[in-house]
């Protein structure tokens, strides 16, 4: 790893090191660490191990083990009583572990896009990297590590060949996107959207707004910016540092957009990507392989970071029809009895409605039924009640047939839709997840297709398993 020596690395976290046991061949100087983990099950020779206190585990407790590893070294807040090889003492092991993030990302020569926004950012970071791996050595973010402890991870593990890092930057609160940016110090920044997540600590719209444009704190100077144009929040922010944000949506008025949406149920979509930009005006077709109108965005936000750095048309279109799906986010599995659309790992009130359209547009063959299986909401504020309910009344409005709601949030959910009257569609409700599953067999039919969404904590991964 370029210039992480026990020196550097100690100096960038203001930590003192101690080379006590250091083997002979181990240079403060000039030894690099050959990689870095904060999990003593991932250390290997040459690594550097920091030990953090979870609320589970200390890993300090295993420091003499990671030694025994081979590891070069250890970050810790504890001195060890008989080190056997060197270590960097320090206050807080999460803060160096993100100083550390800092000072190695900060020596590459490598362009850093920083993904967030309410709904869509894991999609997107998926949209982006596969686009720009056409032209570049791409690293992305692995899964969802994507707040103060995995974005640190994901920097770390990018390597000195590679040429762009997509990095997907996710918050609850004010001033994490501060630090998430000072680490990242983004050449190019996506917000896809300002919807209502964790309106528990921001609020409203306005200070979910205000949270994820911290991100522009740290960016690059004359650093791209990339909008949904579609978004009212985002639509009004006109200039940041002097830089025009380069704005994507379905309005022609934005310098990338789309039109002329052709769907092809949950064999995903086509479209017509228009740029307009002062550098470039082309058109092309681009066929999205993943399911719901709400892919669009992410393509087009693809495509606007792909003009930034150069890419052609062929190549983001190229990079747009490759794009895989993430488990747990719109996955369309094809079982024997169902066809599953696996949306559970994480949810809100926009992105709820955005599934219910998907599972209203799949394709139905055999059996005319669509079953949503919805769980609770978390971190919605003190509105989240009314917030179940807004969704509960917008699947009894939708064309599903069955809906399914789980957990204490969702008796309002459950409350609203049947409060709407008899519409010809059966609404359950079940205290939680496994009372549920004991009843699931009695309310579907082979050939259903079911959707399974809630928030990541109500584990409804086990749902979909059961399917």
């Amino acid at each position: 790893m370029k210039h992480m020596t026990l020196k550097n690395i100690a100096q960038a976290v203001g930590g003192a090191l101690h080379m006590e046991g250091a083997a002979a061949d181990v240079s403060a100087d000039s030894t690099e660490a050959l990689g870095v983990v904060h999990d003593s099950r991932q250390v290997e020779k040459g690594f550097l191990f920091i030990a953090t206190v979870g609320e589970r585990v200390d890993g300090h407790s295993f420091i003499d083990s990671v030694f025994e590893k081979g590891a070069l070294g250890v970050v810790c807040e504890k001195a060890p009583q008989n080190p056997k090889g060197p270590y960097i003492l320090v206050k807080d092991s999460f803060q160096a572990l993100k100083d550390m993030a800092e000072f190695y990302l900060g020596g590459l020569d490598v362009k850093a896009v920083g993904i967030t926004g309410s709904v869509g950012k894991t999609s997107t970071k998926e949209f982006v990297a596969s686009v720009l791996a056409k032209k570049f050595r791409v690293q992305k973010t692995e899964g969802n590590f994507n707040n103060e402890v995995g974005l640190p991870i994901t920097a770390l593990k990018i390597r000195e060949d590679c040429e762009v890092a997509v990095l997907e930057m996710g918050i609850s609160d004010f001033g994490e996107m501060r630090r998430l940016s000072k680490i990242a110090k983004p050449d190019i920044c996506v917000i896809t959207n300002i919807g209502q997540c964790h309106l528990e600590n921001l609020g409203t719209r306005d200070g979910i707004l205000k949270a994820k444009t911290e991100i522009f704190d740290y960016m690059k100077e004359n650093a791209g910016i990339c909008l949904n144009g579609d978004d009212d929040k985002l639509a009004s922010v006109t200039d940041v540092k002097g830089v025009k944000p380069l704005f994507f949506g379905s309005d022609s008025k934005c310098g990338v957009y789309a039109d002329d949406y052709k769907n092809k149920g949950l064999d995903g979509s086509s479209v017509m990507i228009h740029i307009n930009t002062e550098e470039t005006i082309a058109s092309f077709r681009a066929e999205i392989p993943l399911p719901g109108a709400h892919m669009v965005y992410n393509a087009l936000a693809a495509t606007a970071v792909g003009v930034m750095l150069g890419l052609d048309t062929d190549q983001i279109r190229q990079g747009i029809s490759d794009v895989e799906p993430v488990g747990g986010r719109s996955h369309i599995i094809h079982g024997e009895r169902f066809t599953v659309i696996d949306d559970c790992y994480n949810a809100n009130p926009v992105s709820m409605k955005a599934a219910i359209d998907l599972l209203t547009m799949s394709d139905l063959n055999v059996s005319p039924r669509r079953v949503a299986i919805l769980g609770d909401m978390f971190e919605l504020g003190k509105n989240e009640r009314e917030l179940h309910a807004e969704v509960g009344r917008y699947a009894r409005n939708s064309d599903i047939h069955v809906l399914i709601c789980v957990g204490d949030l969702c008796k309002s959910m459950y409350e609203a839709a049947v409060g709407m009257g008899n519409i010809g569609q059966k609404v359950y409700y079940f205290a939680d997840k496994d009372s549920m599953l004991c009843e699931l067999e009695t309310i579907l039919q082979d050939k259903d297709t079911v959707l399974v969404k809630a928030s990541h904590g109500m584990h409804f991964e086990e749902v979909v398993a059961r399917l």
